[in-house]
């Protein structure tokens, strides 16, 4: 895949020649590598429903989050090497379990893959919604590549500053890259669009995840979604961070969020009247969500 020989799919654009081998940033090659194929019910209810989402959770990353909830898959790489083939037919046999959608979680590394997956699975049958749930840190070109194959984007827009990105994720302008990016989704997909049960077909939803003593951050963040994207866009606010990975060394997120700053950001929401999307509420067991890797 000539994609693959000189690669520039994500912003790193390392130029490795993945093709013999070679592997950038995110420590992929040519091969996919995936960690889970599984109904998921605890998605946003437009996405999860009664049915649940079809994910698939693919290995590696083109970024280091010192928090990353998934760090085996992500960072160490845990996972097993599928063929372009073998993914069309998990996406046809997550469609015959009657699951809502095909969810693609951490896609990015893989896109041209996946996309030739994806004409596999429609010439076989697939016609169920494909969600691209992607950490946001995405180029374009990318994304325009994607067009017609992807029918909701469910995109991360986790910092505002830099200095936050470079600290926690390792990245430099993580902030100008992913809202260019948000931006192209939501001129692919446009309004977000839902069936009679309330499952959503086709649209935007930026997801936020509040950090612990960082909630200036994410009122950057939401101001941002108010006065740069259209009025009718859908946000998901995450309150479910813990700290796992390498987050347990830094002593500004080595902790859950506590009621105060989770009040905070919800105040602020209501201020900006953003109209449409979810808010989480505190919880207390969230390491229990996170799948069992073996």
């Amino acid at each position: 895949m000539k994609e693959l020989e000189k690669c520039e799919i994500c912003p790193h654009r390392c130029m490795a020649n993945r093709e013999i081998g070679k592997i950038g940033r995110c420590r992929c090659y040519d091969k996919i590598k995936i960690a889970l194929a599984s109904v998921h019910n605890y998605e946003e209810p437009c996405i999860s429903g009664k049915n649940g989402s079809g994910t698939v959770f693919f290995s590696n990353c083109n970024l280091n989050c010192m928090y990353c909830q998934n760090y085996e898959i992500s960072q160490f790489g845990k996972g097993r090497e599928i063929s372009i083939e073998e993914l069309a037919q998990i996406f046809i046999s997550q469609q015959e379990k009657g699951v809502n959608n095909i969810n693609l979680v951490t896609p990015t590394m893989y896109a041209y893959q996946i996309i030739e997956a994806i004409k596999i699975a429609k010439y076989n049958g697939l016609h169920i919604p494909i969600i691209y749930n992607t950490n946001g840190y995405e180029r374009v070109k990318t994304i325009k590549a994607l067009e017609g194959y992807i029918d909701v984007y469910l995109p991360d827009l986790k910092y505002y500053s830099n200095i936050l990105s470079k600290k926690y994720s390792y990245v430099d302008n993580y902030f100008d890259i992913a809202t260019k990016a948000i931006k192209e989704m939501y001129n692919q997909v446009e309004s977000a669009k839902f069936d009679e049960n309330g499952i959503i077909q086709k649209g935007v939803i930026i997801r936020h995840l509040v950090l612990p003593n960082h909630i200036q951050n994410s009122r950057h963040i939401l101001r941002w979604i108010k006065e740069n994207m259209p009025g009718d866009i859908y946000v998901s606010i995450m309150m479910q961070y813990f700290p796992t990975y390498r987050a347990k060394q830094d002593k500004y997120i080595n902790r859950k969020l506590n009621k105060m700053e989770v009040k905070e950001i919800e105040n602020y929401l209501y201020t900006l009247d953003l109209k449409n999307g979810y808010i989480q509420e505190l919880g207390e067991h969230e390491e229990e969500y996170v799948p069992n890797w073996d």
